[in-house]
């Protein structure tokens, strides 16, 4: 699955793991150039990278997502991560698996918003 991680989850820790499990991930804290990109524009970096953006800033993505949809705009798809902390990196990529399994093509993905 083609990924972006929000800028507030670890490259090295989750995004190198899910690498290794065969996912193509882009992570914002790798990149210093993107830094401090506005959510608005991190959601579409993503959508123009026809990548599922995966962020702990579900408070700010939840409403930019339904403000999308209502416009009739659409995402590679979003994965908000409401219940787990920063450092819960094994149970955050456990989670993006589970959902890469659950919904494995892309096409699935478009305009889908999802909870871990």
């Amino acid at each position: 699955m083609r990924l972006l991680l929000d800028a507030n989850l670890s490259a090295k820790r989750i995004g190198a793991t899910l690498v290794a499990r065969g996912h193509d991930v882009r992570a914002l804290a790798a990149e210093s150039a993107l830094e401090g990109l506005e959510d608005e524009l991190v959601l579409e970096l993503a959508t123009s990278d026809a990548r599922v953006l995966v962020t702990r800033n579900s408070r700010d993505f939840a409403p930019i997502a339904r403000r999308w949809a209502e416009a009739g705009r659409e995402h590679a798809g979003l994965i908000l991560i409401w219940s787990l902390g920063h450092r819960q990196f094994s149970e955050i990529v456990a989670g993006v698996e589970r959902w890469a399994a659950e919904v494995p093509s892309e096409e699935a993905w478009r305009g889908l918003v999802v909870s871990l």
